[in-house]
């Protein structure tokens, strides 16, 4: 018995001192601040402070992002369990536009060589806003800065000129500003050198006791990753082109069932990743309109002006869809005419085909049996029995033709054919 407690007791206490040792939690954020990395820095916020860690770093490198995106995350790390330290890295990162105000709130920042900070002049969706729209843009967002700065003890003036004049600095230059807190050239350098530094949480002054301390990281899983992913402008454009054209072929076709299936989880996706992104719904408008346009296409002859018109519209609602002045927010030119043009050449295929389809020589009815070729089964003189498509059809001739010879059908009249010697040249002609 004593040796069973013995082996537990050796089984448990490894765990019960990993358990209590000191841990740093580590996440980045890298690419445009959007709904979902905010979702996954407020999970990993509550989540450090459960598991009682004694600093959450947060590696960043954005372009800039959402305004409603930013100010969450600013709002969760105001308001987190545990202290806060952003780290710009790695050297040619960058923390510009929505990423120097995420980074402006932490309780710690700092940057690596070769990095920058600032940028953060807002930008109102849609084009350029009037003056007046304009001015209490820029206000406002200068307000929320020089606030957030000011509660970090942090240079205030540039912090307003961030967002007045569009201004960035260098790692170095924000150093010196007093804009952020340290420059490191590595994590283990950055985390080393906070070793008892004091931060202010709630009112409280806490000492960082970082020595020791386990770095765990925290990765986005599948299901925030593929979130992400669709949360690009290009994705979600294409998700829902393929989700139009694959509900279109399922109604077109009832039955055939994966374009249905394909193009309700596409469209489905396509509604998720448009939420969290600046959309013109007039721009949506109008690629529908174009959708249609094809479509009617191949209902009415129009010598292709509906073709014309589909083609306009969707390229003139593919401009339109995401009207942010951000590239990151943008539809690329890539995508939009390889898009535009795979589904103008596809739908003019179709048109094409149809066109090609109606113009054909019908093979059914009495229209299909004339002109076919056959054999005489009998001597027709003048009527006797021919094999045509494997049938045996009662036939007359104006000429006597012998059994074997090849005959074409130049008139059917009820279930009777007349022929004539192949070869000859002869209208033909129908009957009933």
């Amino acid at each position: 018995m004593k040796r069973l407690l013995l082996v537990l007791l050796l089984l448990v206490l490894p765990l019960c001192l990993a358990a209590k040792e000191p841990q740093v939690g580590l996440i980045s954020l890298r690419g445009p601040i959007n709904p979902v990395s905010t979702a996954f820095l407020k999970e990993n916020l509550a989540a450090a402070g459960k598991r009682g860690d004694r600093l959450l770093l947060v590696e960043l490198d954005t372009p800039g992002g959402l305004d409603s995106a930013m100010r969450e995350a600013v709002q969760a790390i105001l308001g987190a369990p545990v202290p806060v330290a952003v780290y710009v890295a790695p050297s040619g990162a960058r923390a510009a536009s929505a990423g120097a105000v995420i980074a402006l709130s932490a309780d710690i920042l700092a940057m690596a060589p070769g990095t920058n900070i600032g940028a953060a002049h807002p930008v109102g969706l849609g084009g350029k806003p009037d003056p007046v729209m304009e001015a209490k843009l820029v206000n406002d967002a200068e307000a929320y800065v020089e606030g957030i700065a000011a509660k970090r003890g942090r240079n205030t003036e540039l912090a307003r000129r961030m967002v007045r004049q569009s201004i960035s600095l260098s790692a170095e230059a924000a150093l010196a500003q007093r804009v952020i807190d340290l420059v490191a050239p590595s994590r283990q350098d950055l985390l080393a050198r906070l070793e008892g530094r004091k931060v202010q949480r709630g009112g409280e002054e806490i000492v960082l006791h970082l020595a020791g301390a386990r770095v765990v990281g925290h990765e986005m899983g599948t299901r925030d990753r593929i979130l992400d992913a669709i949360s690009n402008p290009d994705v979600a454009y294409m998700l829902m082109l393929l989700g139009i054209l694959g509900l279109f072929f399922e109604l077109s076709n009832p039955g055939v069932i994966l374009p249905g299936v394909i193009g309700g989880i596409s469209l489905l996706l396509s509604f998720f990743a448009l939420q969290t992104l600046p959309v013109n719904y007039a721009g949506i408008g109008l690629i529908l309109l174009g959708i249609i346009l094809f479509i009617a296409e191949i209902k009415v002859v129009s010598y292709g002006m509906l073709a014309v018109g589909g083609v306009v519209a969707m390229v003139l609602g593919s401009l339109i869809l995401f009207p942010s002045p951000e590239p990151y927010l943008r539809l690329s030119w890539g995508v939009l005419a390889g898009t535009v043009g795979v589904t103008a050449l596809f739908f003019a295929v179709v048109v094409v085909k149809v066109i090609q389809a109606h113009r054909a020589k019908p093979i059914t009815g009495v229209e299909g049996m004339l002109g076919e070729l056959g054999v005489a089964d009998t001597d027709l003189v003048p009527e006797g029995r021919v094999l045509l498509r494997g049938e045996y059809w009662n036939a007359s001739s104006e000429e006597p033709l012998r059994k074997g010879e090849k005959v074409q059908v130049v008139a059917v009249t009820g279930l009777r054919l007349t022929v004539r010697k192949a070869g000859e040249k002869e209208e033909v002609r129908g009957g009933s």
